[in-house]
């Protein structure tokens, strides 16, 4: 009756640390999604997104730009069909608030900010928040049925409502 006794409580703990482990690989989601060349560019890579508990990791991989730095924002429709991505709509700007550097104390949720790629045209950028879900409930931080643009030129922080981009040579849709 003692080994039933031990091998039962053995037993409840191994499904006890089985779930534990169970419950913490299920709050991990990741997508990948391929960026789309625009503007009659040849602009490709992947965004990978990887939400992790709170945190939501952005991981930008992108090749044939023109060497030099380009701005990344979220746009608030996602949908890239456009041959310009003005399908994509503004910047995703939920709070309503004025353009800026992203936890500032004014910008939109939708400014990442700026990647630079080097002269053979490529450039990665790994961005990191807590503010973003995928998938979630909260229509403040949800990003997915949004769009991730890469800009032409370098996002300057300051110019309402657009930072000073100028056009849109890439577009991911976040699925």
């Amino acid at each position: 009756m003692k080994n039933f006794k031990f091998l039962l409580f053995a037993a409840a703990g191994v499904t006890a640390t089985s779930c534990g482990s169970m419950k913490k690989m299920k709050t991990m989601k990741t997508m990948t999604e391929t960026i789309n060349s625009k503007s009659g560019t040849n602009t490709q890579g992947t965004a990978k997104f990887t939400e992790d508990g709170a945190m939501v990791e952005m991981d930008m991989n992108v090749y044939k730009l023109t060497p030099g730095t380009h701005a990344v924002h979220i746009h608030e429709f996602g949908n890239c069909s456009a041959t310009d991505a003005s399908s994509a709509g503004g910047h995703w700007n939920p709070s309503k608030d004025d353009h800026g550097k992203f936890d500032s104390a004014h910008f939109h949720m939708g400014d990442i900010g700026n990647l630079v790629a080097d002269k053979n045209g490529t450039a990665r950028l790994i961005f990191k928040t807590d503010k973003w879900c995928l998938g979630c409930s909260d229509d403040s931080k949800n990003i997915v049925g949004k769009a991730i643009v890469i800009h032409a030129g370098k996002d300057d922080f300051m110019t309402q409502p657009t930072g000073n981009a100028g056009g849109r040579v890439g577009c991911v849709e976040i699925k």
